[in-house]
């Protein structure tokens, strides 16, 4: 079981002696000892029916005695039986509210069937109840049939939360700091909430899965948004459904609040949210009780990079690069709070979220956690030190939406083609400029060709020009763009002392068609690692390239090539998972390793590991 309130709930419940568990494994019961009623405890529904009996008892109030379980409705053709039923009396004659349990992570389709389900049994004549409820986990719906809506209201009725106690409904349920406020929630929960969200975008195909993606990146940006607003201890949150309030009224309020914030913040979002009312209403229900800013960081970086990993594999495959080799390319060039960094090909900001972790690794050995000067430390490299490019607007925003979940760092990150000439990406973010950057990481895309007859800017690179015979320069028709961001890196470097880090195509580094890019390599950076990645690399994303990972240092204005430099060179066999996914050693952190002491030794000759 996990730590989540529910099973705090439960385990509390076994310890007073109102349930116990009997058997193990498949064969594990758990009995409701107040109603003398037992199920099978390994049904994934039996359990969410579990954590809620258990939520009736200590959040609502309700007597053990007066929640009934698997209660047959009376008379209903074709028979049913209602999963939890709470009632006024201890004999069980007259119903309060009639609740279906269903395992979390249903469709949206199975919950709207629950619905329907659970209001059929509340509201037969013979079971009649004043509310009813659905409970899929934290994706919840109650509705008042005690007033004036009828039977037949599915809008009108909702309210925001089952009564404490046979009371009224309070009109929102998370309140600051009040008896129930939004909470932390662990990795695989968050994943969960994050899957039910996209999916119900998704719809089956009702908008594109890179649409989907972009409209749950607006949502969360609300979400987080109403989180981080100043409110009084007490005062309800706006992400939240609202006792009486229609689809309509709930999209107005959530689309103003993002209005309001894409104006204080117009470099994230330049559209309006586009999906119904009634969708909206759902994603709502999955995330009200979630706090991802409460969160910790590990949390939501590992949950949204598992999401991602998913939805960024095939056509979206260049947009990712793989955790180890970030993670080892980052431990390589070893980011400090004084570095300014730049990934000009930052797909979902990969490379400059591990950097900033890096960062926060530095700030624990400085300063004591929690403390204004820990949080200036990591902060301020955040928001003025980390920058990215990604001519993709729409993955663009989920860099920047990735930024915001780890508390700053969108502040620089735009959407722009990174071999643009220069003025027109300064015009866009002024902070772009050359030989500025201490550190570049990046995987920049492979094998696409940048045509000269639709990018003008191709002749102003040299590696955009070609040489005859009689060592004429003329402007080429076309190059491959990762051998145009190998200058573009050189352009951005501080001279002398920029490193980069770049993940490579083979080809560059072995093809004798290729020898004039080797050659402007050697002469403009010094070469001090390649390590060469397995053909499993980027399997997992799709890609099957063969790949390396070049670390390269600008050379100072007239520096020349020295013929004693030393090259650290390796090949790990192994980078942690293999071409399907699953885990495997990691033979990249002996690689650091090997390198740092290549590095102490200072050796003039080439060294292979």
């Amino acid at each position: 079981m996990s730590n989540s309130t529910e099973v705090t709930f439960l385990s509390r419940a076994i310890a007073d002696g109102h349930a116990k568990l009997t058997g193990e494994g498949k064969l594990q019961r758990i009995v409701y000892l107040a109603v003398n009623h037992s199920e099978r405890f390994s049904d994934p529904e039996e359990l969410v029916r579990a954590e809620y009996w258990a939520e009736l008892i200590y959040r609502y109030g309700y007597e053990p005695g007066r929640i009934g379980v698997e209660i047959t409705v009376p008379d209903r053709t074709p028979k049913d039986a209602a999963d939890l039923v709470i009632f006024h009396d201890d004999a069980h004659t007259r119903p309060y509210a009639v609740i279906e349990c269903k395992r979390d992570g249903i469709s949206d389709a199975e919950f709207a069937q629950a619905v329907e389900q659970a209001c059929g049994n509340g509201t037969w004549a013979k079971l009649r109840a004043s509310y009813v409820g659905v409970v899929a986990g934290a994706t919840r719906r109650f509705l008042d049939f005690s007033g004036e809506y009828g039977a037949m209201e599915r809008e009108q009725n909702i309210v925001a939360d089952l009564p404490i106690q046979y009371g009224r409904p309070e009109e929102f349920k998370y309140t600051l700091g009040g008896a129930l406020d939004i909470r932390p929630v662990k990795r695989e929960e968050l994943i969960a909430a994050i899957k039910k969200c996209h999916q119900t975008l998704w719809g089956g195909g009702r908008l594109s899965p890179p649409a989907a993606f972009g409209e749950l990146c607006k949502i969360i940006f609300v979400k987080i948004s109403d989180e981080k607003a100043k409110r009084k201890s007490g005062d309800p949150y706006d992400f939240q459904i609202k006792t009486h309030e229609p689809s309509r009224k709930l999209a107005e309020r959530i689309k103003a609040l993002y209005e309001r914030e894409k104006q204080r913040d117009p470099d994230v979002f330049t559209e309006t949210i586009k999906i119904d009312d009634g969708t909206l209403r759902t994603i709502v229900s999955h995330l009200e009780s979630i706090s991802l800013s409460k969160t910790d960081l590990d949390t939501k970086g590992l949950a949204f990079e598992q999401f991602m990993d998913d939805f960024f594999k095939g056509d979206f495959g260049q947009y990712f690069t793989p955790r180890p080799i970030i993670d080892f390319a980052v431990q390589m060039l070893k980011p400090t709070d004084d570095d300014l960094v730049l990934d000009p090909a930052c797909g979902s900001g990969g490379f400059l979220l591990h950097a900033l972790d890096a960062v926060r690794r530095e700030a624990d050995e400085y300063y004591e956690p929690d403390t204004q000067e820990h949080f200036k430390h990591w902060h301020n490299f955040a928001k003025t030190r980390l920058y990215g490019i990604e001519i993709n607007e729409e993955i663009a925003r989920v860099a920047k939406m990735n930024m915001i979940l780890h508390d700053d760092g969108h502040t620089n990150v735009i959407g722009a083609d990174a071999l643009d000439r220069m003025q027109r990406i300064n015009e866009v973010n002024r902070g772009f400029a050359r030989d500025k950057f201490d550190l570049i990481l990046t995987n920049p895309p492979f094998g696409a060709q940048v045509k000269a007859t639709e990018r003008p800017y191709l002749g102003d690179y040299d590696l955009g020009k070609q040489t005859n015979a009689k060592g004429e320069s003329k402007p080429r028709n076309n190059q491959k763009t990762e051998i145009l961001f190998l200058e573009r890196i050189w352009h951005f470097l501080k001279p002398g002392t920029g490193r980069a880090a770049v993940v490579l195509p083979d080809g560059i580094l072995t093809n004798s068609s290729l020898q004039y890019v080797r050659d402007f390599l050697l002469e403009r950076f010094q070469l001090l690692a390649v390590v060469s990645l397995p053909q499993t690399a980027f399997a997992h994303y799709g890609a099957g390239v063969k790949a390396s990972v070049a670390f390269l240092r600008k050379r100072a204005g007239g520096e020349k090539p020295d013929d004693g430099e030393a090259v650290f060179m390796a090949a790990p066999e192994f980078i942690g998972y293999d071409a399907t996914g699953r885990q495997c050693a990691n033979q990249l952190d002996d690689v650091v390793k090997e390198y740092r002491a290549f590095e102490k030794a200072k050796d003039k000759t080439p060294f292979f590991v």
